[in-house]
């Protein structure tokens, strides 16, 4: 089987993109949907978020959502905003967000690909929001959430993708967050059988963000036993070296009964501490910024804490948890320890301040952003990062291409 396939992309009409493509799902709670949505009655968040029709206090997880999400899908399709290819096509997806672009390629991933670890994985899922994916695709029969992908090095297919993206785009929308999404369709089938003849000829790719909507694939193919639609998975696939990963902060809620003083000399056991009158933002591996008490400090790792030739162990989220976190703050299991959070880097250093001077939370640490490098040795080694060790921008919109299960 192919690792790739084009498929019949179900898409916004002409002209009709700004009022149906909308944020991730997963990046907004339901009430900043609502809010999102108000006044926008094609909104792809009547969708991806149904409960924003149904009374405030509808538990997301009811069966009546996912009805109330297929129904939502069906009545942008009867009203012409949706329409579907006749012919099966790849898609080159563009994204610019204050400067930086990155071109990708929208496909069906292979599902038996995924299952064999061909498409590698690098976190954990929870079963809640796993779920969650699989009611959705289920209720709407089709995926409507791309799984963000990265594929290695492979000028061949950057050529493709570049040359498509000199036709008429169509789809070319500003959102209402400022980041540019283009999208061109690719039909001929030179084209087709070239890209996928490219990916047929790469050892791997790797999921960087969709671990949970691409677990739920795998699930709905067994459920349905592997019939045509469900063998494959709706993805935008990037080339790695586009690709941008911002860091992924820790904020505490307190410093585990130490006083200042106490908790600092602890820190210095394995970091150089200097205080900073301005914040910290790391600009290499093994450099932290913390802020208490209105103070910035850079920390640095002791050096002979640094070489380490484990994949995982080596990532600055591991070193900071190993030999801060854990000893000196006692948290040891992230995903389940309320005394922690963590703050996306598209928030900034004030948004970590913002947390501190509150009094919401004690403390905030900065770090230096996993590489794609780093992602990529930790999937090829089967292990898994610690949690929220990237965040990926810019977003990809809903609504730009959806995978009718077919």
């Amino acid at each position: 089987m192919n690792l790739i396939s084009p498929f019949k992309g179900l898409r916004p009409a002409p002209g009709r993109a700004a009022e149906v493509i909308a944020p991730p799902y997963d990046v907004l709670n339901s009430a900043e949907a609502r809010e999102r949505a108000a006044g926008k009655p094609w909104s792809f968040l009547h969708i991806s978020k149904p409960e924003i029709d149904l009374p405030e206090d509808t538990d997301p997880y009811s069966p009546v959502v996912y009805a109330k999400a297929a129904e939502n899908l069906a009545r942008t399709i009867d009203a012409g905003l949706l329409v579907r290819d006749e012919q099966p096509c790849y898609y080159a997806y563009r994204l610019i967000m204050n400067g930086h672009s990155q071109t990708g390629l929208v496909a069906g991933a292979s599902v038996a690909d995924y299952d064999t670890n061909r498409i590698r994985k690098h976190e954990f899922t929870r079963p809640v929001k796993e779920d969650d994916r699989v009611r959705q695709i289920d209720a709407v029969n089709a995926q409507t959430g791309p799984v963000l992908l990265a594929y290695p090095d492979t000028p061949a297919v950057d050529a493709i993708l570049a040359a498509a993206s000199q036709a008429e785009p169509a789809l070319d929308v500003t959102a209402d967050d400022g980041i540019q999404h283009t999208l061109w369709v690719i039909e001929d089938a030179a084209s087709i059988a070239q890209l996928t003849a490219a990916f047929n000829a790469m050892p791997a790719i790797y999921i960087a963000d969709g671990h949970h909507r691409s677990a739920a694939a795998s699930r709905i193919a067994k459920m349905r036993d592997n019939q045509h639609g469900s063998d494959f998975f709706l993805s935008v696939i990037f080339p790695a070296h586009e690709m941008k990963i911002f860091d992924y902060n820790r904020v505490i809620k307190d410093l585990h009964g130490l006083d200042p003083t106490q908790f600092l000399a602890a820190v210095e056991e394995h970091f150089a501490l200097e205080p900073s009158a301005t914040p910290v933002k790391p600009d290499a591996p093994g450099i932290f910024g913390m802020y208490m008490d209105g103070q910035w400090f850079k920390l640095t790792l002791n050096p002979e804490l640094m070489p380490n030739d484990d994949p995982v162990a080596r990532l600055d989220v591991s070193r900071l948890a190993r030999y801060l976190i854990e000893p000196i703050l006692g948290i040891s299991d992230p995903r389940r320890d309320d005394r922690i959070d963590f703050v996306g880097g598209i928030r900034g250093l004030a948004g970590l301040e913002k947390r501190v001077d509150s009094g919401e939370m004690a403390v905030a640490f900065s770090l230096y952003a996993t590489s794609m490098q780093d992602l990529m040795s930790v999937a090829d080694n089967n292990d898994v990062m610690p949690p929220k060790s990237t965040w990926f921008e810019p977003k990809l919109a809903d609504g730009v291409v959806s995978y009718l299960l077919d």
